[in-house]
């Protein structure tokens, strides 16, 4: 029973709808307002994806409820999201429509898995300008993914930057202007009614402009094409063992991106909004979840996507009603106008995605990221670069790692050893001591620069080490210190240690540093004491030379 109460703060309760009964009619608009923002983006995130119009429709509805009642915050809203299409695009070319229900099953289970391992808080850990560049390197895949769609020529490659040349070079003008003109159109609606009247969705007006010039000019473009006009019954998804393990890698993938923006997004919906902290684990549960329900239903796996939750929190969604019922909206497009929105042109949903892609680009805090520090710039650019080049997961950890040597650096630049003079009046002998102040971090990174300066010293009979300063120590540093210390006892100088932390004092006992002293009461507290020490030490070392 105990183990089972472990897991209660994971699982729905009644406290996910307080205050339902004030803020009912506000999570009602603001569901029927995400769900007519969401419905072009579902749609086009399928298209783009190579599932079809139809995974992205059923993503945003089974797995928008699944994850709004498991999730871990009150006002996220979850469905296809253009981060996911990333992934998806190239296991869809290679594996086909198939392998899609087993990576939502896999993936699916992996972010649960994280979920119930409590690892919900390891994105506070990812640094803002790997998140960034990560946003910007999916930003231009977006976009450079939707060239072949607003020219009607398809690229080969499964790279979205090889794929857009492609489909520039092998274009028919004489044709591909009346797609590209589609898309352009949209794209201005959509701009033009941001500017003009931000209330209501350009997505939807530029698409419904769009399919009218195509069924009033009888245009020749390709069109999403019949869609089911009721959802479809759930099926396990199969296939042969060897895909299952083929699929392993790709799924990770998705697991991480997937982890990483509902985590993302349940926190901006946090900043944004005072209905409640979100719950970092429970999210993780929620998504898995959403994921492998949208895996039976043919779907795609979901995120939390942070623009459509924005819209609601705007809109006046205050619990996971709002969530609800945005996928309610979406089940009556199934069953009402299927039929209409499979007139619907393919490069107005391109469109769809350009813009969606410039608004993804971190415009205000572009300028910071270049010219805040060289570290900072170059951190931004990697991830952005790798994202865009090579893979998304390699980008994030490849960021990681950038921001991680930075971070280091800076520390051991603040790490160093400066030579004191003795406090108080000087008496004869203190030439022949010598005392140091170790500051900053003894690790790996900077031990050996620190204690280079105290190694190399001569003309002396002591030297004190003062440790109080020093703000960190790890296994490297304690053997660095213990090898100094070796040293120079072998060369006759006596090694005194002040100040050394309590919490340093383990490790330093463990690794030999205090072993290395030439006795236990080399070990000091109190300058003062190491000073009386050393002197007392000069003192007897003077009278024994007179005597011999």
């Amino acid at each position: 029973m105990s183990s089972l109460a472990r897991f209660t703060d994971l699982l729905p309760s009644r406290s996910d709808y307080r205050g339902l009964k004030q803020s009912w009619r506000g999570d009602v608009l603001a569901g029927v307002t995400v769900g007519i923002v969401a419905l072009p983006l579902a749609l086009a995130f399928g298209v783009s994806s190579g599932a079809g119009a139809e995974a992205g429709l059923v993503t945003a509805i089974v797995a928008g409820v699944v994850a709004a009642i498991f999730g871990g915050s009150n006002v996220q809203v979850s469905g296809p999201t253009g981060a996911m299409v990333v992934v998806l695009g190239p296991v869809i070319a290679v594996h086909g429509t198939a392998a899609l229900g087993v990576v939502c099953l896999l993936a699916g289970a992996m972010v649960l898995l994280a979920g119930l391992l409590r690892l919900g808080r390891a994105v506070t850990y990812i640094p803002w300008p790997v998140i960034e560049g990560f946003t910007l390197g999916i930003a231009v895949i977006i976009f450079l993914q939707q060239v072949p769609g607003a020219l009607g020529s398809a690229g080969h490659s499964t790279n979205a930057l090889i794929a857009a040349g492609e489909s520039i070079a092998g274009a028919d003008w004489s044709s591909a202007w009346v797609p590209l003109f589609l898309a352009a159109l949209v794209a201005a609606i959509m701009v033009a009614m941001q500017r003009f009247a931000p209330a209501i969705p350009g997505s939807i007006v530029g698409i419904v402009v769009a399919t009218a010039v195509v069924t009033l000019g009888g245009l020749d473009v390709a069109t999403i094409g019949t869609l089911p006009d009721a959802l479809p019954s759930p099926t396990l998804p199969w296939a042969a063992p060897a895909t299952w393990l083929a699929l392993l890698g790709p799924a990770f993938t998705v697991a991480a991106l997937a982890a990483i923006e509902s985590l993302l997004s349940a926190r901006v919906a946090e900043s944004m909004s005072d209905t409640g902290p979100y719950h970092a684990d429970r999210e993780l549960v929620g998504q898995g979840l959403a994921s492998i329900a949208a895996g039976f239903f043919g779907g795609m796996p979901a995120t939390g996507a942070i623009a459509r939750t924005a819209v609601g929190i705007r809109a006046g969604a205050r619990t996971r009603v709002a969530a609800l019922v945005h996928a309610l909206m979406l089940v009556v497009v199934v069953y009402a106008a299927s039929g209409l929105v499979a007139t619907i042109p393919l490069a107005a949903l391109s469109g769809v995605l350009m813009v969606t892609a410039v608004k993804m680009v971190p415009h205000r805090s572009l300028p910071v990221l270049l010219t805040s520090s060289r570290s900072t710039a170059a951190i931004f650019c990697v991830t952005a670069l790798v994202t865009i080049s090579v893979d998304l997961i390699y980008a994030v950890g490849i960021g990681i790692l950038a921001a991680a040597f930075f971070a280091l650096r800076a520390l051991a630049r603040m790490s160093g050893v400066q030579r004191q003079r003795i406090p108080g009046p000087g008496l004869a002998g203190d030439e022949r001591i010598a005392l140091f102040r170790l500051d900053g971090a003894l690790f790996f990174g900077a031990a050996e620069r620190v204690v280079a300066g105290v190694s190399d010293i001569a003309d002396v009979q002591v030297v004190i080490l003062r440790m109080s300063q020093v703000q960190f120590l790890d296994a490297t540093g304690a053997q660095v210190l213990t090898d100094l210390v070796t040293s120079l006892e072998r060369r006759g100088i006596t090694v005194l240690i002040k100040g050394i932390r309590p919490e340093h004092l383990r490790i330093a006992t463990r690794v030999g540093v205090i072993a290395s002293l030439r006795h236990d009461g080399h070990l000091f507290d109190h300058l003062y004491e190491a000073v009386v020490h050393a002197r007392a030490h000069i003192t007897s070392t003077a009278a024994c030379a007179v005597t011999v």
